[in-house]
């Protein structure tokens, strides 16, 4: 295999959002995300733990109902679905499915933005926590 000629640093996801503050204020006051940038701009982006969204001011994006069940704009791998449930739930999310235990070893749960974007959230049962 020959060496590329620069690394990958990051990834972050991207959602087309028609009210960008609205979307910014519940990643932060529900699901625990940092605002990155300064507000009053056409975009923001949030981070949590190494996770990074970038979300962008578009007033006419297609609604995620759009798209039926396709509108999930990401996976994210947890240490602990069920504690996670809890805080989000806490603190007012917009939660779809509550943990379950799922056939490929996964117990995962959605999340729902205001805009009807979907998160997926799973954790790796085959992983022992640190505390058991």
């Amino acid at each position: 295999m020959s060496k590329s000629a620069a690394d990958l640093r990051s990834f972050s996801f991207v959602l087309a959002v028609p009210d960008l503050e609205r979307s910014a204020s519940y990643f932060r006051d529900a699901l625990g995300f940092r605002l990155e940038w300064p507000e009053g701009s056409d975009w923001q982006l949030v981070s949590r733990d190494g996770v990074r969204i970038m979300m962008g001011h578009c007033p006419d994006a297609i609604a995620p109902s759009a798209t039926g069940d396709h509108s999930y704009f990401g996976y994210l791998n947890v240490s602990d679905a069920n504690a996670l449930h809890d805080e989000f739930l806490s603190k007012g999310a917009i939660i779809l499915q509550p943990p379950a235990d799922k056939p490929h070893g996964m117990r995962e749960f959605v999340v729902a933005t205001p805009d009807g974007h979907r998160m997926m959230f799973g954790q790796d049962l085959s992983v022992t926590k640190p505390e058991e």
